[in-house]
């Protein structure tokens, strides 16, 4: 094997490799990869080895920041950092458990192996060459020391190379995947007769009796949950700039400054359009000659334009601003010089050539026509420049006060009210997970602190306390009398469409004939795939048993509102294509999957027999 590296230090590993340790170790440094010194404490002991605690707080934060870069809007208060810290844990175990069969196997790189790798990289390379002053300041700029950066290379190379060594090896016959392949292109013909609720409503019915006993059986079902009522403080930079007072010198002095952005550039514009097609680029060229040797654009536009109206001035489109063109009509236009023609440019339309006529500046709004609006601006600017400030302020205040009065009227803020907020979430801003967490915690509930000031949105942010807790309490059979009436209902209306399915499958089983149960819709040779009919028929009917000649099987689905018999009578396997594609790739997918479970098996066995001690 050891063999086998020296020749593919090249390969597809290598270069993996070496990517993941640049990207890998220039954030985290070399104890994300190999671990710490020893004397630290440990968080665990596999087979005699440590896996120390930096090495642990370590990628657990890189698996934390991975976990919040993707989600939508990142937001730490909804990680479950307990669970992060058991995977990665987890994750160490299974890393050092593999280290330590591939060197109980001699499957470890020795110095010279390691140095031919590194040499061999591209990223160390000038004109083909390693480069040592390469190499030196390439790790430096990772925050590690060559010797450092080789050790890092050997343990992570090992990995993988037991991992595609095993991956790779996997193996699928050929026959295996044509018959999938067969199997995965069948076509089905086959019947289904419709059974719906109605035909078996007047065998529905459920009394009081039944009402109240499933009320009893089921009484936990009907409760309602613990809940608090809280008290809160929202701080938004919409509502902080509603505060602030605009004067009139302000508004001037700001419309002053945006007058140059409220004038808006419109661009008069000529043009020849003609119709797209296979003499269009040579139709292009004579109008761009003639153009060269001094004819006028008005008069090729007449001649050559299909776009009639325009034609008739000479090409002429008159005076617009941005947002009027098709995106490439107009990328053009705004990219030409005063009296500049462009090269051809093609639209939804045809092809154009485009000449800028003239450039002109709108007329400038008066400040009572866009007062409203500049005011606004101003001052959601002049509230952003505050909110930072005001959230710190919040911060701190609601951390150290003992009810949220206080921190409301130091920084003019409200304190509201929400009632009956259950584990579950509520209406806004309890519908954010992070803050009904911090809601119910020990913290928060019992010790009857704040919580801390959570970010529920853009620019908004949420402190809460609670103000009484209650607990979950039976619901009255009155209040939830109808509900239980609805589900027996339906319960009992699916169970009678069961009876009834049942009972058409066994009258056919017992040779009655397919046309005298009720009127059926046949499907014909429909693929896997088809959307002709069903989800759930095409589902039964592809689970059915292949039928003998002349016969069928029969099946059912059953939903609330209907149930469906289904009757299998005819399979056709599917083609397995002569040139071999298809079936290769499937061969090759198969592989992988067997591989990746190979690979997991391996693992986890590894990981049984190991003695792991956690402190």
């Amino acid at each position: 094997m050891l063999q086998d590296i020296r020749e593919n230090a090249q390969g597809t590993i290598a270069k993996i490799i070496i990517g993941v340790l640049i990207v890998s170790l220039s954030i985290w440094g070399m104890d994300a990869i190999i671990g710490g010194f020893s004397g630290e404490p440990e968080v665990a002991t596999v087979n005699g080895e440590d896996i120390t605690e930096r090495e642990f707080l370590r990628v657990v934060q890189m698996e934390s920041q991975r976990r919040l870069s993707a989600m939508e809007t990142p937001d730490p208060s909804l990680l479950n950092e307990d669970q992060i810290r058991k995977d990665v844990l987890d994750s160490l175990i299974r890393e050092q458990v593999l280290i330590q069969d591939a060197n109980a196997q001699g499957l470890a790189l020795n110095d010279a192996d390691v140095d031919a790798l590194i040499t061999r990289m591209p990223q160390f390379q000038v004109d083909g060459q390693f480069n040592r002053d390469r190499f030196v300041a390439t790790v430096r700029n990772m925050g590690m020391g060559v010797s450092e950066f080789r050790e890092a290379m050997r343990k992570q190379y090992v990995l993988n190379q037991i991992r595609a060594g095993i991956i790779q090896s996997a193996v699928v016959a050929d026959e295996n995947a044509a018959q999938l392949l067969r199997i995965q292109n069948q076509t089905r013909s086959f019947r289904v007769l419709d059974i719906p609720a109605s035909a078996v409503a007047d065998t529905v019915s459920v009394t009081d009796a039944d009402v109240e006993e499933f009320y009893q059986q089921n009484a936990g079902a009907f409760q309602k949950p613990e809940r608090v009522d809280a008290a809160y403080i929202t701080l938004s930079l919409g509502a902080l700039a509603e505060k602030i007072e605009i004067s009139n010198e302000e508004l001037q002095a700001y419309y002053e400054q945006r007058a140059a952005d409220l004038a808006s550039e419109e661009r008069r514009a000529s043009h020849i359009l003609i119709e797209e097609g296979s003499e269009a680029d040579q139709t292009m060229a004579t109008i761009q000659k003639r153009l060269e040797a001094g004819e006028s654009f008005a008069d090729l536009a007449k001649e050559y334009s299909i776009d009639t109206i325009s034609a008739q001035d000479g090409g002429d489109l008159g005076y617009a601003g941005r947002g009027i063109y098709d995106e490439a009509f107009e990328e053009a236009l705004f990219a030409l010089e005063e009296g500049e023609i462009s090269e051809p440019v093609r639209t939804s339309f045809g092809v154009h050539l485009i000449r800028l006529e003239d450039v002109r500046q709108s007329e400038v709004p008066s400040l009572s026509e866009i007062g409203g609006q500049l005011r606004r601006e101003l001052a959601r600017d002049k509230a952003r420049e505050r909110f930072a400030e005001v959230r710190a302020q919040l911060a701190d205040s609601a951390y150290a006060a003992d009810d949220l009065a206080g921190p409301a009227e130091e920084l003019g803020l409200e304190v509201r009210e929400a009632k009956g907020i259950a584990r579950e979430g509520g209406q806004a801003p309890f519908d954010h997970g992070g803050l009904v967490r911090q809601l119910f915690s020990e913290d928060v509930l019992e010790a009857g602190y704040n919580t801390e000031l959570i970010d529920v949105g853009d620019n908004v942010s949420v402190v809460a306390r609670v103000r009484e807790y209650h607990e979950a309490e039976q619901l009255p059979l009155a209040e939830v009398r109808e509900n239980i009436r609805a589900t027996l209902e339906q319960r009992k209306t699916r169970e009678a469409l069961v009876e009834r399915a049942d009972a058409i499958i066994a009258d056919l089983e017992a040779g009655e004939p397919v046309e005298s149960v009720g009127e059926w819709v046949s499907y014909e040779s429909l693929a896997r795939n088809s959307s002709e009919a069903a989800p759930a028929v095409m589902q039964q009917a592809f689970s059915l048993p292949r039928p003998g000649e002349g016969e069928a099987r029969y099946g059912k689905t059953v939903t609330a509102n209907a149930s469906s018999v289904v009757a299998l009578e005819a399979v056709k396997d599917g083609e397995v294509a002569d040139d071999g594609t298809e079936l290769n790739q499937l061969r090759d997918f198969l592989a992988s999957l067997e591989g990746q479970r190979e690979y997991a098996a391996y693992q986890q066995f590894l990981r049984n027999q190991a003695e792991v001690d956690r402190p």
